[in-house]
This record gives C-alpha cells, sequence and structure tokens, in this order.
C-alpha cells in the first residue's frame, strides 16, 4: 500500500485528473442526496477482503457517491451557509494532504502553524484586536465556541483562586445564538441565560444589562462569560457588540463573539461599521469555509491573551514533554503549539488553505469579492 509503482502512479494521475475536472466545472451539477437503498444498489460492496482496486474505487466515487452530495458552492445552492471555495484553496488542500503534516506541535510543524499564524492574525487586524492576538484553526464555530468557552471559565475559576474550582459556571447569550453555546454549555456541564434579542433578532444592550442585573446573586458569582453574535445564522443579523462588550467589561467576564458567519464582513469597509465593538472582544471565531471562500472545515479561534487558552487547554502527560520544553533565560517563550490552544491535540492544518488563497490572491481581492457578494445580496432583495 505504501510503494509508488506504475499501478500507484496510475491511480495518481486519475485522482489528480479527477480534482482538475471538478474544479474546471463552472457551475457544477448541482446533484442530491439519494437513499442508503439507492446507493447500497448501485455502489455494490466497496470493503472487501481483497480490495476493489483504486480505479474502481473512484469509479464508484465519481459515479454514484458524488452525485449523491449536493454541491455547496453550485450558485443555486441558496440553502444553509453554502461555501465556495477559490480554487487556489481547493487546490491546496490536496497538497496539505499530501504532505502528511501534522499541525499539532511546532516542533513536527512549525512552518505550517507560522502560515496558519499569519492567517489569523490579519483575520485578528480586521477585528482590530491587540498585536499579540492569536490562537489556532478548529474543523467549526462549534468547536470554536466549545474551546473559546472552556477557555473563558478557566480564567474565571483561575482568578477566584480555587474558589469555583467545584462551582457550576453560567453562561449569557441571546436568544439568537447559536444552538452551539447551548451545545457547548451542556458539554461543559454549564448553565445558559438567555437574553431576549429584539424583534430584527439583535441583541441590545439594554436587554443584556438588564438580563445580568436580574440574576439572583449566586447566578450572578456564577457568570464566567457573555457571548454575542456577529451574524445570525437565520438573518445575518449583528448584535450590539459595543454594548455587550460594555457589559461583560462591568461585571468582569469574559466577552466572547460568535462570528462564524457574519464575521467576515469585517473584510468590507462598506459594513465594518456594523462590528463596532469586536476589538473588545475577549475570544472571537469566524468559519472561512463560510464566507472567506476556504473548503470545509475551517474556523478561526482568536484570542485577545492567548495564554489564557493555552492554561486552559494544554495537556500535560510524559510523552507531551519534549513539545513543551522549559524557555532559557533571554529566549523567547515556549513554542506555539497548536494544539495547546483548543479542545484538542491531533488536528490538520486546516488554516493553510485559506493562507494560501490569501498569499496568491491578496488581501484586497478579498475585499473585492466579499463586497461584490453584499452588493448581489442587496440587488436581490430589491427583486424579491
Amino acid at each position: 500500500m505504501h510503494h509508488h509503482d506504475a499501478s500507484a502512479e496510475e491511480l495518481t494521475q486519475a485522482v489528480v485528473r479527477y480534482a482538475i475536472e471538478r474544479v474546471r466545472l463552472d457551475p457544477p451539477p448541482l446533484d442530491g442526496p439519494r437513499t442508503p437503498t439507492e446507493l447500497r444498489r448501485e455502489a455494490g460492496r466497496t470493503i472487501t477482503e481483497d480490495g476493489i482496486g483504486g480505479t474502481e474505487a473512484l469509479r464508484i466515487f465519481a459515479d454514484v457517491l458524488a452525485p449523491a452530495c449536493i454541491s455547496i458552492d453550485h450558485p443555486r445552492f441558496l440553502a444553509f451557509l453554502p461555501a465556495a471555495p477559490t480554487e487556489a484553496a481547493v487546490l491546496f488542500d490536496l497538497v496539505v494532504g499530501a504532505s502528511s503534516i501534522y499541525g499539532g506541535s511546532w516542533l513536527e510543524g512549525a512552518g505550517a502553524i507560522f502560515a496558519e499564524n499569519e492567517a489569523l492574525s490579519w483575520i485578528a487586524g480586521l477585528a482590530g484586536l491587540p498585536e499579540g492576538a492569536g490562537g489556532v484553526f478548529v474543523s467549526g464555530g462549534t468547536a470554536g465556541n466549545l474551546s473559546a468557552l472552556l477557555a473563558a471559565r478557566w480564567r474565571w475559576r483561575h482568578l477566584a483562586n480555587g474558589r469555583h474550582d467545584r462551582t457550576r459556571g453560567l453562561i449569557v447569550a441571546s436568544t439568537g445564538a447559536h444552538s452551539s453555546v447551548a451545545q457547548a454549555a451542556r458539554a461543559m456541564d454549564a448553565d445558559v441565560v438567555l437574553c431576549p434579542a429584539d424583534v430584527s433578532g439583535r441583541l441590545s444592550g439594554a436587554a443584556l444589562e438588564q438580563t445580568v442585573a436580574g440574576l439572583l446573586a449566586q447566578d450572578r458569582d456564577r457568570l464566567f462569560a457573555v457571548v454575542a453574535t456577529a451574524g445570525t445564522t437565520n438573518a445575518g443579523v449583528v448584535d450590539d457588540l459595543a454594548a455587550a462588550a460594555a457589559v461583560a467589561e462591568s461585571t468582569g467576564v469574559w466577552f466572547h463573539v460568535d462570528g462564524a458567519y457574519g464575521a467576515a464582513g469585517l473584510a468590507a469597509p462598506s459594513v465594518r461599521d456594523r462590528f463596532a465593538g469586536i476589538d473588545r472582544a475577549d475570544s472571537l471565531i469566524l468559519d472561512p469555509h463560510k464566507w472567506l471562500f476556504a473548503p470545509f472545515d475551517s474556523c478561526a479561534l482568536i484570542y485577545r491573551d492567548p495564554e489564557s487558552g493555552r492554561a486552559a487547554h494544554t495537556q500535560q502527560a510524559e510523552y507531551l514533554d519534549v513539545l513543551h520544553p522549559v524557555a532559557e533565560p533571554g529566549q523567547e517563550s515556549g513554542p506555539w503549539n497548536a494544539s495547546d490552544y483548543a479542545h484538542h491535540l491531533s488536528r490538520r492544518a486546516r488554516g493553510l488553505p485559506l493562507w494560501f488563497s490569501l498569499a496568491t490572491h491578496g488581501s484586497n481581492a478579498y475585499t473585492e469579492a466579499i463586497e461584490t457578494t453584499l452588493r448581489v445580496t442587496r440587488e436581490g432583495a430589491v427583486l424579491i
């Protein structure tokens, strides 16, 4: 299986040819789901003792399985949150897979992590976060929100000097918050208090302030994070981030912004003012596979102070000691291990396709593309 012989070369050419042809399709076929019975009948038995061969496996994928997957980059696919990755990002995803990069530690993946950090720094700059802000790319908004809130809880407990080590924490979020916020709370064994959004689905500072003020004393003591949304899933509504930041700051809790869907709008001058206050976030997530034209899956998780993320997530074990050498006096701090900044250890260097596309096209091309999507949306709204 690991020898590159004539058969492997033939398969390599066939797979690359398929990828190139798929990239060239403009538009690709829309396609659609099939039933398990239909797929079983048409695909047949694919896992056998002796194998069916790469050529046959690729044929089954191209003729049977791929047509049973909706092409979410099709211009007529308007459901959910479609992705339209650039050709540069798609092609570099092939390179990432072929390179067998472990993206968890600086020791093993320094070059890849350096490039990912370049892309993260660009996003942090768009948000107006201070120099030194940073984080990691995770699989999606669910993983990003969970990891950010784990860091928030860690800081809350750390500042309490052990007083809250066994206290069930509390999060305040909007009724328009993504479902993953409640899911993160369940995973963390924390509670969520939902603040009512206004008729447009926007979280206001007044409503948030009233919700926090209305907490019982024991619940106020449990509060460790306020979550605001920069682009709700249903309507793309951006909460009053500046007011939410003010409430979080006045109560001394972590301010997290879920910008998985909408925060890419920071790259568009025409709507950047809608995100006022995002620069005050303690953590921020943004999914490049949604509006920054990257392939699945990719979520940028950025901390104002990455040390909180590192302290919350660094795993300790004898076999990991080599990844965390003690810095000598006068040396830089320890290595930037991407695995230390989220709830994971093994990780793909999933930020590289975005980095490559940004490096290829430049950030101005991204600004132009996002402004174009906004213009088309406005024109579509008028027609509807």
